[in-house]
């Protein structure tokens, strides 16, 4: 653990540890507060949306479900985890693709992390790398290869889905 590694059965593990953290209300999901007026609007406007995380499904389901913004399950369609794939495999990004039923150049993969932008475009995904505090600096050619956004706000989608 003390390398940060994102193996399926340590994030599993950390789920577990944390629904009696969250459930209790000793913590509470961070969620940045452009999120979900963005995820509201692109439900409104018929997009379905997906969480692919390196957290475990239940890790997810507890950040999102006890979260600052309140229990905000509803906005997902569905969570996909490393059981899916690593994050940094373009595989991972086509199987759920087939998973969801939806072609890879429809989606919209979002990331803070230009690896997984790589693996997600190698499989025909769309890619926006989210640019917030505290994250990685992005190199030149990092930054002039990959839409940048601050905000989940600044994303342009089609209309509808």
């Amino acid at each position: 653990m003390a390398e940060d590694r994102k193996t399926t059965a340590l994030k599993q593990l950390q789920g577990h540890m944390w629904r009696a953290a969250y459930t209790t209300g000793k913590i509470r999901g961070e969620v940045y507060e452009d999120v979900v007026p963005a995820i509201r609007k692109w439900r409104r406007l018929g997009m379905k949306v997906y969480i692919y995380s390196s957290g475990s499904v239940e890790a997810q389901k507890l950040l999102f479900g006890y979260s600052t913004e309140g229990n905000v399950l509803e906005l997902f369609d569905g969570h996909f985890d490393t059981n899916i794939g690593a994050k940094v495999e373009s595989k991972s990004y086509q199987r759920i693709a087939e998973s969801i039923g939806c072609s890879a150049d429809n989606i919209m993969f979002l990331t803070d992390l230009t690896r997984e932008a790589k693996a997600a475009e190698e499989a025909g995904v769309k890619v926006a790398v989210v640019v917030r505090p505290g994250n990685a600096e992005l190199t030149e050619e990092e930054k002039s290869h990959y839409k940048l956004i601050t905000s989940f706000s600044e994303l342009a989608l089609p209309d509808s889905a």
